[in-house]
């Protein structure tokens, strides 16, 4: 790519700084911060509003509004549970938000596959390569996840920082991100490998970065949303306590294929034999 071509990117991210952090914090704070750094601060700021945004809307909507409706009284995680999610999450948010920092400087000169505009590569192209992108995003995310389990050091210095919610009544939408700092880069690495293997909309592969910190309130709530082939809290809440299934992100396609999917359904009526 030519610079006139990468200067595309910097504009963008050079926007999306002044529209986040200008809105947010005095500019004095971030305006006499190199570029790099004030991506960083902006993934941060944005990072812990959705976490916080996503998390309180989701656990006030299940536990308090709907009280006793989708989750059993008794399964209702306590203040304290919570509590200590919040603390983990807010412990590695700083270095979380470094891989999509750096991801953007990648991008930005020119090291990976990314473009700028849908219109550089139409409509087509771009719905295209999406479906690529995410199916390349499902197969690394669930093996980097199922050998954070298969691998002992890497489960018990890193994965099982998470797996102490292991129970539907210490779950909760503030566990989504609640990881090892290097836990949950690692999870999330395969979307930066992906923008060097397929060509992929910039813009989109920031959202999808974002999306993630929701998708992961969800799927912690322990509420079955049964909508096949979605790979919803119900499936997660398996996982959690069985420990050898359901390793997908957000289908459950992988664990088809490679033979770890426990199905929700059937496990309850395993149950009630």
């Amino acid at each position: 790519m030519d610079e006139k071509y990468l200067q595309l990117f910097v504009d963008e991210t050079s926007l999306t700084n002044q529209l986040v952090l200008g809105a947010l914090l005095p500019e004095k704070i971030w305006t006499p911060l190199p570029h790099f750094f004030q991506t960083w601060l902006r993934n941060y700021t944005a990072g812990t509003l959705v976490y916080f945004i996503t998390s309180f809307l989701w656990s006030f909507y299940v536990y308090f509004y709907k009280y006793n409706v989708y989750v059993p009284k008794d399964a209702i995680p306590s203040r304290k549970a919570m509590g200590l999610q919040i603390y983990v999450a807010m412990k590695a948010m700083p270095w979380y938000c470094l891989l999509p920092t750096i991801s953007e400087y990648m991008v930005e000169n020119g090291w990976t596959r990314c473009f700028s505009r849908i219109s550089d590569v139409g409509w087509f192209s771009y719905a295209l390569n999406l479906g690529f992108y995410l199916i390349l995003v499902e197969f690394g995310i669930y093996w980097m996840h199922r050998e954070l389990h298969d691998i002992k050091p890497l489960y018990k210095y890193l994965h099982a920082t998470h797996h102490i919610y292991n129970k539907q009544n210490t779950l909760s939408p503030f566990a989504g991100l609640a990881f090892h700092p290097l836990d949950g880069i690692l999870q999330a690495v395969p979307h930066v490998i992906a923008l060097f293997l397929v060509p992929t909309h910039f813009t989109t592969h920031i959202g999808l970065l974002f999306i993630e910190a929701i998708w992961t309130a969800n799927i912690h709530d322990c509420v079955d949303g049964k909508i096949w082939p979605v790979m919803g809290a119900g499936y997660h809440t398996i996982h959690h306590t069985t420990y050898r299934h359901n390793y997908g992100h957000y289908t459950v396609w992988m664990d088809w294929m490679f033979g770890t999917l426990r199905d929700p359904l059937e496990d309850e009526e395993t149950k009630k034999m």
